[in-house]
């Protein structure tokens, strides 16, 4: 389940995982309203399709058995897990050791499939291996909803403008052009599709028919899912020549406000891969603390912010960059996580943000969501106050910025 347009479409359609909740969607119309309301925005969507170039046969089999919104998938908007739990208790079950195993034996069945992809793409198998498994458990849990009901639930009720109404175009284009069959076309709540959870529009853009069949087919297809996703990764920026990024040990008394550079310099000023092997001397990287200077150090390098293209969230990211490091062997991470009593919650992160705003230090909306926009306004507020520069959202450092 589960780009930055882009990513945030995606981040929002995997209907996972580590946002904020979002917020109800306001049903203005009584019980008895709604099926006549839901046709006439289906029947004021038909033109627009006709336009694309969507028939009347592809039309009308799409929206058959569709007369109202799904009640369920409305009251899924209300919550997203992926941007409410801490990054730690995200990673226990994104990177389980049952689903290290299972990565691993798809790793060997699909051996020349992943050959030939990592040839054609330049994405390392493991990261493959890593976006299915987080997005579908490796192609065994895709969706079990309609999407054209999904999309069309989303869309009248206008949840996040025009986006579902654009997606649910997308996929009557998706239809209109064969790669599968209306009955056959599901995926989550929130119309991500199959077992690489694209959104239409995404696949229309990047899905790929990789086993020659003449369908692009991320539903049940594993070699069109998997180039599909290294198409996307590349697409998005993906640097062969880089790895995600590195656990890393920092020495004693380490500048926090030096915390972009090359990673030939972090290793200069002492920063140590905590596996024991070598940073590598190309490449710019900065210093990610999820957890603050209590919890695990990363460096991550570019491919890291193109992960987050797919979708958005910095748990996610650390999630499919960690478990592609496990799946080709590489060891659980080292240090140790903090407590929930050390981080805000979204209340805590929006007070957080308006703090910071007050001072010029942060721009936007207090959305609640600690990812790198946060973290930077965090940092520069730390160098500013001579604090430990780990831009790390705390209760003390909200606190602090309240004058409490």
């Amino acid at each position: 389940m589960r780009a930055l347009a882009r990513g945030l479409a995606a981040a929002l359609a995997a209907g996972l995982s580590v946002p904020v909740a979002a917020a109800p969607v306001p049903d203005t119309n009584p019980p008895a309203a709604r099926p006549a309301a839901f046709a006439a925005f289906i029947a004021a969507l038909k033109p627009d399709a006709l336009s694309r170039g969507v028939s009347e046969a592809t039309f009308a089999a799409a929206f058959r058995g569709v007369a109202q919104p799904d009640p369920d998938i409305l009251a899924r908007t209300r919550r997203q897990g992926e941007f409410a739990r801490p990054v730690w208790d995200y990673l226990v079950g994104a990177v389980s050791t049952g689903r290290i195993t299972r990565g691993r034996a798809r790793a060997a069945a699909l051996s020349g499939t992943l050959d030939r992809i990592e040839a054609r793409y330049g994405v390392p198998r493991g990261v493959l291996l890593a976006f299915w498994g987080v997005e579908s458990d490796f192609g065994a849990s895709g969706g079990s909803v309609p999407t054209i009901r999904a999309l069309a639930t989303l869309a009248e009720a206008r949840h996040r403008g025009t986006l579902f109404r654009d997606e649910l175009l997308a996929a009557l284009t998706i239809l209109e052009r064969g790669d599968i069959a209306p009955e056959r076309m599901k995926g989550s709540w929130a119309g991500a599709m199959g077992q690489v959870q694209f959104l239409p529009s995404t696949f229309l853009a990047h899905a790929v028919d990789f086993d020659g069949d003449g369908h692009r087919d991320i539903w049940a297809s594993e070699a069109d899912s998997l180039a599909s996703i290294a198409a996307y990764l590349k697409a998005l920026g993906w640097n062969p020549a880089l790895s995600w990024g590195y656990e890393v040990a920092l020495p004693a008394g380490f500048d926090l406000t030096a915390y972009t550079g090359e990673l030939g310099e972090f290793s200069r000023r002492g920063v140590r891969r905590t596996d024991g092997g070598r940073l590598p001397q190309a490449g710019r990287a900065s210093l990610f603390l999820p957890g603050g200077l209590g919890g695990p150090a990363f460096l991550i390098t570019d491919n890291f912010e193109a992960i987050r293209g797919y979708n958005t969230s910095d748990a996610y990211a650390l999630a499919v960059g960690h478990l592609a490091d496990r799946l080709m062997g590489g060891p659980a991470l080292s240090a140790p996580w903090p407590s929930d009593a050390s981080r805000l919650d979204k209340a805590g992160l929006q007070a957080l943000q308006r703090g910071l705003a007050t001072r010029g230090l942060y721009a936007g909306e207090a959305d609640g969501r600690a990812g790198p926009k946060l973290r930077e306004a965090v940092r520069r507020y730390q160098i500013a106050e001579g604090l430990p520069a780990d831009g790390y959202a705390t209760p003390a450092l909200l606190a602090r910025i309240d004058g409490r």
